[in-house]
């Protein structure tokens, strides 16, 4: 599996800014473009395991089982039984606990239906029929990889016709390009420029307008060097809606609408839900229910003020979570520079106060 996000977007944050994807690979040996040459997914997961032993060499690897509100602020159950508190605490947890399945399908056994996001190896899937449902790069990527591994595939997608981006050409961007389509980690546009250079002027648009420019900004769009892996291999059916899913005889039923064929039923093996992720905060089980009953939200989301602090003091949320307040830059590995250097000043601000409305002269570590 592929990135698609291109080489120099694709970089880990650190304050020296020296351990780029492209220092790793020259240190390595490994094949790198900035542009033009996809990063493969090992070779990212291996840059990001060294990233972790060179600048965070403390982490510790625990499962958080809950996090509670207290008196002297906040109370963390880790897996081993052991217990921390801190004064103030901040959510990254990227995608995991956010996968969306269609609500037809959220009811079939996951032997027979899964999300894209369950899989590392589709090898388990050769010589089965699996269908795969979805538009974007990860559909793509998954229908894709399952016909490499000798799975009967077909991709359904929603969409009137699938959206890969087009291969570079090598030749160097004329000035009016530049000008009319800036180059930036997460697209080439005046608008991503912006939201890349600005997500403090982001947080403070009106609300409608921060959901609307995240909901519709960098819609579902597969890699330029996925085409000719899927386009002539795999059947493709767009413009095709689910309807119903049912299980019979140990197979998946699933009724369509074709916009140019009508009524469709389709039968597989398997069927994969490559529907991308929608932040819940109500999914975070870890969070005590107390916690999550008393965040305000908007669509699902916390809502949060200029420092990613939510409407509960000292509890922060990052990532993609805080796409809706800080906008769709947060969604990407390329927007964590903003965070960290935003958020790591304001703590160290107050890390000489305590917390407003907290018992005692409590130091608001984190």
């Amino acid at each position: 599996m592929l990135l698609k996000s291109e080489g120099d977007a694709s970089n880990l944050y650190e304050p020296g800014g020296s351990f780029t994807l492209k220092a790793f690979c020259r240190e390595r040996g490994i094949a790198y473009q900035d542009s033009g040459l996809p990063v493969c997914l090992d070779t990212f997961c291996e840059y990001g395991r060294e990233f972790q032993r060179r600048f965070v060499p403390q982490l510790e690897v625990k499962q958080v089982r809950r996090l509670s509100q207290g008196p002297s602020g906040f109370s963390l159950l880790l897996d081993d039984g052991q217990v921390v508190t801190a004064g103030r605490v901040v959510v990254a947890v990227g995608v995991g606990y956010f996968p969306h399945m269609p609500e037809c399908l959220a009811g079939l056994p996951a032997e027979y239906c899964s999300h894209s996001g369950a899989h590392a190896d589709l090898s388990s899937f050769r010589q089965r029929e699996v269908v795969v449902i979805g538009g974007g790069a990860s559909a793509v990527d998954v229908a894709a990889l399952l016909h490499e591994a000798s799975a009967s595939v077909r991709l359904i997608a929603r969409a009137p016709e699938l959206e890969i981006h087009q291969a570079p050409t090598g030749k160097p961007r004329s000035l009016w390009q530049r000008v009319r389509h800036p180059r930036t980690g997460i697209g080439n546009s005046m608008r991503s420029l912006l939201l890349v250079k600005a997500p403090l002027a982001f947080h403070h648009l009106p609300e409608a307008m921060r959901l609307h420019v995240t909901r519709q900004h960098l819609g579902p769009a597969a890699g330029w060097f996925m085409r000719e892996r899927l386009v002539g291999q795999v059947p493709v059916l767009t413009g095709c809606s689910l309807r119903s899913a049912d299980l019979w005889d140990g197979r998946v039923y699933l009724t369509c609408h074709s916009d140019t064929k009508g009524p469709l039923q389709i039968s597989a093996d398997h069927v994969i839900a490559a529907t991308g992720y929608r932040v819940d905060i109500q999914r975070l089980v870890f969070l005590d229910q107390s916690i999550r009953s008393e965040l305000r939200a908007v669509e699902r989301t916390p809502v949060l003020d200029w420092c990613f602090e939510s409407s509960i003091r000292g509890l922060h949320f990052v990532g993609p979570a805080a796409a809706n307040s800080f906008g769709p830059v947060m969604r990407f590995a390329y927007g964590a520079g903003f965070s960290a250097r935003h958020l790591s000043a304001y703590i160290c601000s107050v890390l000489s106060r305590p917390v407003p409305g907290i018992a005692g002269e409590l130091r608001p570590g984190v």
